[in-house]
């Protein structure tokens, strides 16, 4: 009776009639494994551009990666958006997402040993302009973690404040020098078709989380918590995790193909993956003021 009478409440609240919603249940089927996660919808999404095995490999191994980014979007919207978030509850979001990070770092070796570079070679033009940079969700993860000077073009930083307009400084972003050629200022094909899709959700996220991404949020924290060694580590352990292990991982795992290759050695959508890739360039850091003057220094530097 004391469930009856919860649900009640709870319907009431709604503005609705719990018998309506008990004799539905008559006619509810039970849940399955299949139905809850969808299994049938999820394993027909991978769709192959040519006849080589391995191509499947790098589909799949890219869709994990987006579920991850999504996992990760999940835990830091719930700690960006609460209003006093404690010390334990701050320390325990930044540690699951890292750890959604450390296993996309470790998954590297899937993509690095898991694909013949044979076939590799074959199948990545047919990819051409696509490219992991058009992950927009990894954008907006990073949007969300620090503020945006963090994430300018080091070259333009010292022009940018935080109050430049959001369209301005979306054109200075450091992943816009993948996509733009600076002499001229023209776009890629790779990075027009990336603003055309999400120019506006980016702009929108990036007001957004001006004044509650993570590291603004940090510093709402009493002294205390923001000096508690825990939370420090965590914090930490996710700037490098993100900024230098993971993208490392991807390096490397690029290098091993791009170099491979007897042609013009690029990406697919056509960057200087070198420099845009390699952390100690462009020197993406979420959270500078948590690091030494000689760790900012060697950032990237020994990986």
């Amino acid at each position: 009776m004391d469930k009856l009478d919860q649900l009640d409440e709870k319907f009431r609240d709604i503005d609705q009639k719990t018998e309506t919603h008990l004799e539905g249940l008559l006619w509810s089927k039970p849940i399955t494994y299949w139905d809850y996660i969808n299994t049938d919808a999820l394993l027909n999404l991978q769709i192959q551009r040519t006849t080589l095995p391995d191509e499947m490999v790098f589909i799949m191994y890219h869709q994990v990666n987006e579920l991850l980014f999504k996992m990760v979007l999940w835990e830091v919207e719930q700690l960006c958006h609460t209003e006093a978030p404690s010390t334990d509850f701050f320390t325990e979001k930044l540690r699951r997402i890292s750890r959604y990070f450390d296993m996309l770092t470790s998954s590297f070796t899937i993509m690095g040993e898991g694909m013949e570079v044979e076939q590799y070679l074959k199948f990545r033009n047919t990819l051409t302009p696509a490219s992991g940079f058009q992950s927009a969700q990894y954008r907006l993860i990073e949007f969300a973690s620090t503020d945006l000077i963090n994430l300018i073009d080091y070259r333009y930083r010292t022009t940018i404040d935080r109050n430049t307009p959001y369209e301005h400084a979306l054109e200075h972003l450091y992943w816009q020098a993948a996509g733009k050629d600076y002499h001229t200022g023209k776009k890629t094909y790779l990075i027009q078709q990336f603003e055309k899709k999400y120019k506006q959700e980016f702009l929108r996220y990036m007001e957004e989380y001006n004044t509650i991404n993570i590291w603004r949020k940090f510093l709402q924290l009493p002294d205390e918590s923001r000096n508690n060694k825990k939370l420090v580590d965590a914090m930490r352990h996710y700037d490098y995790t993100v900024n230098v292990t993971w993208v490392m991982g991807h390096y490397n795992t690029a290098k091993k193909y791009i170099e491979s290759s007897m042609g013009p050695q690029e990406a697919t959508g056509g960057s200087d993956w070198k420099k845009y890739m390699h952390p100690k360039y462009q020197r993406r850091i979420f959270f500078p003021e948590l690091w030494t003057d000689e760790e900012l220094r060697n950032w990237g530097e020994n990986v």
